[in-house]
């Protein structure tokens, strides 16, 4: 497996090695020891499963807030996805930009995004699968979320509003200049 730094310094593209021959494939899709040779030290606590029965279903921009900021480790199982990861540490010099990655089964890709970023995406195709390790618990109290759409961030979502799939809790999300950061930048 082989990280590599994001066009956001903080969030990583994780791209296993996938072994085939004429059963199938293996590939080991997290190493503790891989990451903390980057200085990424994180314990992952649970497994999540998104299943979008048709492609332009977007989710997010979720995340979870102090105490329970959440760090994931994001993949695409079936089918393929647009996922974007938008900083949202005060203090950044990254603060309010995002970068934005294609996961897909057939190329593997995984991203890892730390807590202290807003993480969404949109379906590509029918029926995708993305598989997430968080490094905290769910928890309702601490759950938040950007608008997706937003149109300060620049985010180049492959569809338009119209052809967008929403929870209605996504639909009424705020804005990030409306909204203020618990977040803030280590360095």
């Amino acid at each position: 497996m082989q990280l590599f730094r994001s066009a956001l310094p903080d969030v990583w593209i994780v791209q296993p090695t996938i072994l085939r021959d004429r059963r199938g494939q293996f590939a080991e899709l997290f190493n503790a020891r891989t990451f903390a040779a980057q200085g990424i030290k994180v314990a992952f606590v649970q497994d999540n499963l998104s299943v979008s029965t048709e492609p332009g279903v977007v989710r997010g921009l979720h995340f979870q807030v102090p105490p329970a900021a959440q760090a994931k480790l994001v993949r695409v199982a079936r089918g393929a996805a647009l996922d974007v990861s938008l900083d949202i540490r005060r203090g950044s010099p990254t603060y309010g930009m995002h970068v934005a990655i294609e996961l897909s089964a057939e190329n593997g890709r995984q991203v890892f995004i730390p807590a202290g970023f807003a993480h969404g995406f949109a379906t590509l195709e029918a029926n995708t699968e993305v598989i997430y390790k968080v490094s905290d618990f769910y928890s309702p109290a601490h759950e938040f979320g950007l608008l997706w759409n937003d149109p300060d961030l620049g985010i180049a979502w492959p569809l338009r509003r119209a052809e967008a799939v929403l929870s209605e809790r996504d639909e009424r999300l705020p804005r990030l200049r409306d909204w203020e950061s618990p977040f803030r930048y280590e360095g």
